[in-house]
């Protein structure tokens, strides 16, 4: 696959476009079958363009920046879970069976529950009329 920038030289609308090949680009040009987005124009062509090129300093950056993401995001996890664990009774995976106890029986709770449930659970607790959240849960020694 290649992408080239084309420019149409009707509107000067500049646009990109992938191909399977260079021969394909040409192939589909002489076939008359490459138009403008813009106009419909027939008169377009490839536009200089400069191949992006990666040094090994901006590889670098971009994989710090990466990690940086995910610590970030690992770090608001870590946050949510000992909220949960605080202020939340912990049910195991008797989730589905607790949280429609309280549905059902208006069993009066003082703290929400968490759990585990499989994905037919969540389904058929939902279909019931009953809320459930899903939240990413990372297990490590620091939890």
């Amino acid at each position: 696959m290649i992408k080239y920038n084309l420019l149409c030289k009707k509107c000067n609308l500049s646009f990109d476009s992938w191909f399977a090949s260079s021969k394909e680009f040409d192939k589909l040009k002489k076939k008359k079958l490459i138009n403008c987005h813009g106009c419909g124009s027939l008169k377009v062509e490839k536009n200089l363009m400069a191949p992006k090129l990666i040094s090994k300093t901006l590889t670098e950056q971009i994989e710090k920046k990466d990690i940086q993401k995910y610590q970030k995001i690992r770090r608001k996890i870590n946050e949510y879970q000992k909220f949960i664990k605080s202020n939340f009774d912990y049910v195991g995976e008797n989730f589905a069976y607790e949280a429609r106890s309280i549905h059902y029986n208006n069993k009066k709770k003082n703290k929400g529950i968490y759990g585990t449930a499989s994905k037919k659970d969540l389904k058929e607790l939902k279909e019931e009329g009953i809320d459930t959240q899903l939240i990413p849960w990372v297990e490590n020694q620091n939890n």
